[in-house]
């Protein structure tokens, strides 16, 4: 819609429908499926279309994303809302779990607890949230990750605990 406001802009997210994809992440362990995610040979999700978001790397047990805010996920008071921080950090320290897991095992998460460190603008460029894996396990997998500019000046950190559980 167009209201003839200057200051009014727009962002259009383009995504591949989901299910398939999780569907494909269902024949393949944790760790092969995300490899797949980052070489291009899978989808990326469409949480990573909103969050401008790219899974850089995976190895067993860690996760690496990068992202860049813009001003659509501004909250009121003029910063980088914090849902923002805390979805890169979600996804780190889950992906980090989702290396771990052995085919016909899926993992949600239970609780994930953030210290929000510096506020985050548009200005800030691009960001790199890390998750790794401080206990694997067959019922609860347990993981941290840390957000930083490019250049390592942290932004936030997070631990995580994620539910496995047996798939199907």
């Amino acid at each position: 819609m167009t209201t003839g406001d200057p200051a009014q802009a727009s962002k259009v997210i383009s995504w591949i429908d989901p299910r398939p994809t999780a569907a494909l992440g269902q024949q393949s362990t944790g760790l092969e499926f995300l490899t797949k995610m980052v070489a291009g040979d899978v989808p990326a999700p469409p949480i990573m279309s909103h969050f401008n978001m790219t899974m850089v790397s995976v190895s067993k047990g860690d996760a690496l994303f990068e992202a860049v805010a813009d001003d659509s996920h501004y909250n009121p008071i003029g910063v980088v809302h914090g849902g923002f921080a805390l979805t890169l950090l979600d996804s780190a320290a889950g992906c980090a779990v989702h290396t771990t897991l052995a085919l016909g095992q899926a993992y949600t998460s239970l609780e994930t607890k953030v210290n929000f460190l510096r506020a985050i603008s548009s200005e800030t460029g691009p960001v790199r949230a890390h998750g790794w894996v401080t206990k694997p396990g067959s019922r609860a997998a347990f993981a941290e990750a840390d957000l930083r500019t490019l250049d390592g000046v942290l932004l936030a950190t997070a631990q995580s605990t994620c539910l496995v559980y047996p798939i199907g």
